[in-house]
């Protein structure tokens, strides 16, 4: 370690960016079971104390960057940067009028992350090696497999992926329902009978059409994961697919949870087997180890929900840590953007631990055609 902060350092300055990046899908456009979108939108904070910068950062509309420009950066700036947990409070108070949940909780999850980065910058440490980590590997899934792909596009960008040595794979369902068992098909086809495949309906479908399709993925393809297959607000429908599904197909939610309460409501709910959080929405590092700690009291495994280069350091202090989403889009971003992304070995990431913080630098000059908000910083 280069030496401890100095215990006067104080945040000097704030900037937000925002880019955009079109989807690679057919026509431009991605599907899922129920969204059709043709680009994804990367909200940057970046936090600045001690000659060192902080990263952190969310996907959501670009209104996050706006909110996070008028409402969280003030507040921010002219504090101790030491305390991560502590700003993750004032600012919670400070959004309370304005929404937690939503664009708000993405807001200060991306303050939240940055804050940690730069604390562990200015004490020269790795994340990782900042939090109470159980792990130092996070196992990965892959991840994208939309709707409206091509059967040979769909077959080829999963079994691609086993072909890394990632032995989980995803693929979205549910937009057409009678479509499915011929992409379930080629792709049990395709991966071989090792692989593990998971779906995901995006809340598609309605309760009793979700327990037909539940049984009909496991029994006909081996299928042991079935995310959101009604709303995640729809806690007594996932409870009875939980409960009257096949006893070895799990029901996965979460990843729309904004608040510890909707975690907490999902959980007493017994509406999940297994438990999904994405740090980028839930408010940041702090608020997912009170997750984490959830989690592990019920007896429930978490999932992390994409963003792997934050994810990959942040669910290593997760205890009951099952898998990480290695998200498409979100692959493609990060390493559009930022020097120093992880890429899986052996069917994991594991946090650079000879990189301070995230470990992660953004590419000005790559980022920039991408930008929707902001202003370059000069150099």
């Amino acid at each position: 370690m280069a030496g401890a902060p100095d215990r006067e350092c104080r945040i000097d300055a704030v900037d937000v960016h925002a880019f955009r990046l079109p989807t690679d899908g057919p026509d431009g456009k991605e599907q899922d079971g129920t969204l059709e979108w043709d680009s994804t939108t990367m909200i940057l904070l970046r936090v600045h104390a001690g000659g060192r910068t902080g990263v952190g950062y969310t996907y959501g509309d670009v209104s996050v960057a706006a909110f996070l420009s008028g409402t969280i950066a003030p507040l921010l700036r002219g504090r101790s940067p030491l305390s991560p947990p502590a700003l993750w409070e004032l600012t919670g108070r400070r959004i309370r009028n304005a929404g937690r949940p939503g664009v708000g909780a993405m807001a200060a999850s991306a303050a939240d992350i940055a804050l940690w980065d730069l604390k562990a910058r200015l004490l020269d440490l790795p994340l990782v090696h900042l939090l109470p980590a159980h792990h130092d590997r996070v196992p990965v899934y892959g991840s994208g497999g939309f709707t409206n792909y091509p059967l040979d596009r769909l077959t080829g960008q999963l079994a691609g992926w086993t072909e890394q040595g990632i032995d989980r794979v995803k693929l979205k369902t549910s937009r057409d329902p009678e479509r499915d068992p011929e992409r379930l098909r080629a792709v049990r086809a395709a991966v071989g009978d090792a692989t593990e495949i998971l779906t995901d309906a995006n809340g598609a479908l309605g309760r009793k059409e979700a327990l037909y399709w539940a049984h009909r993925f496991h029994d006909e393809w081996d299928v042991r994961w079935f995310e959101e297959p009604v709303s995640s607000a729809d806690v007594e429908g996932l409870r009875m697919l939980s409960e009257r599904g096949p006893a070895r197909l799990e029901i996965a939610a979460g990843e729309y949870a904004y608040t510890t309460r909707d975690f907490v409501n999902l959980v007493d709910g017994g509406a999940v087997d297994c438990l999904q959080a994405d740090v980028t929405r839930c408010g940041g590092i702090t608020a997912l180890l009170e997750v984490a700690g959830l989690a592990s009291a019920r007896q429930l495994d978490l999932s992390a929900h994409c963003a792997p280069a934050v994810s990959a350091h942040a669910f290593c202090a997760v205890r009951r840590l099952r898998h990480l989403e290695y998200f498409h889009d979100h692959v493609r971003f990060e390493h559009r953007v930022f020097d120093g992304v992880p890429t899986p070995v052996d069917g994991a990431l594991r946090p650079d631990t000879d990189r301070p913080g995230l470990g992660l630098d953004v590419k000005w000059a790559d980022a920039e055609p991408l930008r929707v908000h902001g202003e370059r910083p000069p150099a």
